[in-house]
């Protein structure tokens, strides 16, 4: 720990975030669908990305990548882990009227889907738009329909095409098992806020790829071996169950949760400190609180009793590892979500400084 404080306490400030590029990589991220079992097209366009910047991603058997920046001392590795799955829905069945039957994937409220627009992708490779509404959707039709309960059983998908039995839907290469991506409505203001479904986690994968374009840009290099993970099923709790030999740190890099009793705001990058499967390393933690004070972060210490990370995933898998979790604060998690640029730029500064140490 001391020679470690003493290399905090000499470290350089880290390279110039590049925002432009930032926020263009993380609209056109939120613009891709990637419900979590659904993520093939938007690991290609990572995989394209880290080559376009001068790294190679290794392809997992599980469908995630590894970028592996070489250090110039060796060692042990810090690992960098972040989720491009998202929350979304899949065809549970097809009704008599061509409507479609739901099953959710991942944790959400349904209130928070509902009348939302969506996309069906068929098997051979269609993408046919609809939209998510109550089996009973309107109050000037059905007496009862602001009492229905909000579960997955009184939710159906309206399909824009002119479907009127199941063997209209059925041909148009629907079935179950289908995969429903949420319309994630992205806006980006002038003011820096950022609005839209699916900033967990994709603002936190942004924020790794700004790491990365600023080593491509400046040629900056770490000390020892760092590696970037692109999980791919982090939304249902085995995202990084595997992780490569050699790493001794694991940083997730997930949303920072805002409300309640909480110190996170939608301006700072959160250090968690504890979630649902516990602390996570005191060193660590520690570690990154000092890097934020040094560098003058806006940053928030928090506990998330109702949350879990891929840290917390491969450290119930075994691995023998310390793990932290670091991330942009991000409003309404798991609903229509809302963060800052600057949540964005104090990640990858606090990232980059540890990454660098």
């Amino acid at each position: 720990m001391e020679a470690s404080n003493a290399r905090n306490a000499g470290a350089a400030q880290p390279p110039e975030f590049n925002r432009e590029y930032t926020i263009k990589l993380l609209e056109t991220l939120l613009k891709t669908p990637s419900p979590t079992g659904f993520t093939h097209g938007i690991m290609r366009l990572l995989e394209d990305e880290a080559a376009r910047l001068g790294f190679r991603m290794e392809r997992i058997a599980k469908g995630g990548g590894v970028i592996r920046v070489p250090g110039t001392e060796g060692g042990p590795a810090l690992l960098l882990s972040g989720h491009v799955d998202t929350l979304g829905a899949m065809v549970r069945s097809i009704a008599k009227d061509g409507s479609l039957k739901l099953t959710i994937l991942g944790g959400y409220m349904m209130q928070s889907i509902e009348n939302e627009y969506c996309l069906v992708h068929t098997r051979d490779g269609r993408a046919v738009p609809g939209t998510i509404l109550p089996e009973k959707p309107s109050v000037h039709v059905y007496p009862d329909a602001r009492d229905q309960k909000r579960d997955e059983t009184n939710y159906v998908v309206r399909l824009d095409e002119p479907v009127a039995s199941k063997e209209d839907a059925a041909a148009l290469g629907i079935g179950p098992g289908d995969y429903i991506s949420l319309d994630p409505r992205t806006v980006v203001f002038d003011n820096g806020f950022i609005k839209s479904r699916h900033l967990d986690d994709k603002a936190g994968v942004a924020a790794m790829f700004a790491v990365l374009e600023a080593m491509s840009r400046t040629g900056a290099r770490p000390r020892r071996d760092v590696l970037f993970l692109i999980s791919n099923y982090e939304e249902i709790g085995h995202g990084s169950s595997y992780i490569p030999d050699g790493v001794e740190e694991m940083i997730a890099v997930d949303m920072g949760a805002i409300g309640d009793d909480l110190t996170c705001t939608e301006r700072d990058v959160s250090i968690c400190a504890k979630d649902s499967t516990g602390p996570y390393d005191y060193g660590m933690t520690n570690r990154l609180i000092d890097h934020a004070k040094r560098l003058g972060l806006s940053y928030a210490v928090d506990i998330y009793p109702r949350y879990g990370s891929d840290a917390s995933a491969a450290l119930r898998a075994g691995h023998n590892i310390r793990a932290a979790l670091v991330g942009p604060g991000v409003h309404a998690s798991h609903a229509m979500e809302r963060t800052h640029i600057d949540a964005i730029r104090h990640t990858y500064a606090l990232l980059a400084a540890y990454a660098m140490e």
